[in-house]
């Protein structure tokens, strides 16, 4: 019996130590936390194969439900444009005031599954896919402007963290949950969104969206602005309590759901103004914050919205799983006049919708009829696959041919020039100017004492649930950089002092 807890107790100390985190085929992992970029404010390299290993795994864990925005709504409307933008934009549905482009929108929550209450604490994914003259273009967002990490190699580890227990299939779990978000301090911003009252939308049609990333637009000049989205509901914006959701879930847990289809099935149809705030590249160097940062807002104060136009909802869907959960939206789903920016976050999302819905829907995802353009022909020698429904004929079937009048490119459509600084190398590194804590004490000043309380609450309670008290020092450090107060808040609320947390701070 000795010998076997001797060898007992060394197998457990092997396992507690530290052990190399490899790829799936055993090769050592050099950076888990920041994907390889030019330089280290550049676009994504597709030659990370880590990173590409990474999230190609993740895309494909779960099938047939989604991964993340599992649970939705969606239905049909119409953008109006509110004025002509081609100075800035090739974008044909923003070059003309009064234009009308036809869309269809998917509300989500993020985290949760199939069937789940539509009152969980969540972030709210608000999609919309614009069937423009131009082919289709997606605007991918959520309800909340900001997002808890800024590198998609982290993905996959954050919604596992959030997801299910492997050990015991058990709910979302604080342990888990904190346990990860205690060593990412660029979360502090988002998760005192996430805590107040707007983590809880009251419904679809009260909820405020946000592009959250920054994106370029560009002129028929080839010249780059930034722009970030936000869409505002003009029925007003409403939010939940922790006991006001409770009441609503204790009956019903698709009350968004329904809402939506009940506004519009009796003409009550709900509308948003969608604002752009715009960012030239010389200006970066003037703010203390990386304006491509995921977890940061760009302050109103120095960007001022400019109104582009309204959505109307005013058609519901007609089968449920043929249009709302057949919908694929993608941010790398863009028109001419449209790119991404170099969001590391961004550059990754580019590559994981796709992926994702080519293995949810099949290779031709994209001409399911709720995903297929309407207002553009397509034209591609894209072919075959399972469920190929687009007509083809001919013999031609490549580019380029002289047996046929020839397809050819449209060279005023090339992609926008980018310029880095000489002597820029690839980089796996953090971004400049982090200032991780910095929006998240200004957000936390702005909100009115009852909203500060709540917060408060929510947040607490959720740490009390926490077993290890070191991640619950670690999450506090991070509120208390963003403000003394609200740290020292939280710090009474989980019955702990300022000397329990030094250690934690400015690590």
């Amino acid at each position: 019996m000795k010998k076997l807890s001797v060898l007992a107790g060394c197998l457990l100390t092997f396992s507690l130590q530290a052990q190399t985190l490899t790829t799936n085929t055993g090769t050592p992992v050099g950076d888990n936390q920041n994907s390889k970029t030019i330089g280290n404010n550049g676009q994504v390299l597709l030659e990370d194969i880590h990173l590409i290993e990474k999230l190609a795994a993740f895309d494909r864990e779960r099938i047939p439900e989604r991964v993340v925005h599992a649970r939705g709504a969606g239905a049909y409307g119409e953008f109006v444009a509110a004025a002509n933008f081609s100075e800035v934009t090739m974008a044909h549905f923003l070059a003309e005031a009064g234009r009308k482009t036809p869309l269809f929108v998917r509300f989500s929550t993020v985290t949760h599954q199939q069937g789940s209450p539509e009152t969980y604490r969540d972030p709210r994914g608000f999609a919309v896919k614009f069937y423009t003259e131009q082919g289709n273009y997606d605007l991918v967002g959520n309800n909340l402007p900001v997002f808890f990490i800024r590198d998609a190699i982290k993905f996959p580890d954050m919604v596992h963290a959030f997801k299910p227990s492997p050990l015991t299939n058990g709910a979302s779990d604080p342990n888990r949950v904190f346990d990860f978000f205690s060593n990412i301090p660029e979360s502090t911003h988002m998760l005192t969104w996430l805590f107040s009252d707007y983590g809880i939308p009251a419904n679809y049609r009260e909820m405020v969206g946000s592009g959250v990333h920054a994106y370029k637009w560009v002129n028929d000049q080839g010249e780059v602005t930034y722009v970030k989205y936000s869409w505002k509901p003009k029925q007003g914006e409403r939010n939940l309590t922790v006991a006001e959701a409770a009441k609503i879930q204790a009956t019903q847990i698709e009350h968004a759901t329904l809402d939506l289809h009940q506004a519009i099935e009796s003409g009550n149809y709900p509308q948003w103004d969608l604002y752009v705030q715009m960012l030239k590249k010389e200006d970066f160097d003037k703010l203390d914050f990386n304006p491509l940062d995921v977890t940061k807002v760009w302050p109103e104060k120095l960007f001022k919205p400019v109104f582009a136009g309204t959505m109307i909802l005013n058609k519901n869907v007609e089968n449920y799983f043929q249009e709302v959960e057949q919908a694929a939206f993608s941010p790398g789903t863009l028109i001419p006049g449209i790119e991404p920016s170099e969001d590391k976050l961004l550059q990754g999302r580019l590559f994981s919708y796709f992926d994702t819905q080519r293995h949810r829907l099949t290779g031709n995802f994209q001409q399911i009829p709720v995903n297929a353009s309407k207002n553009a022909a397509v034209k591609t020698y894209n072919q075959d696959g399972y469920m190929a429904i687009r007509k083809q004929n001919g013999d031609v079937n490549y580019q380029p041919s002289t047996n046929l009048p020839e397809v050819k490119e449209n060279t005023k459509f090339k992609y926008s020039k980018s310029n880095f600084p000489a002597g820029t190398t690839t980089a796996q590194a953090k971004i400049d100017k982090e200032n991780n804590f910095g929006q998240a004490g200004e957000l936390f000043r702005s909100f009115s004492k009852k909203d500060q309380d709540n917060l408060i609450n929510n947040l607490s309670s959720a740490l009390n649930s926490v077993k290890n008290k070191v991640i619950v020092k670690k999450m506090i450090a991070h509120f208390y950089q963003a403000d003394q107060a609200y740290g020292k808040r939280l710090l009474a609320a989980t019955q702990l002092n300022v000397s329990d947390i030094q250690e934690y701070i400015n690590n």
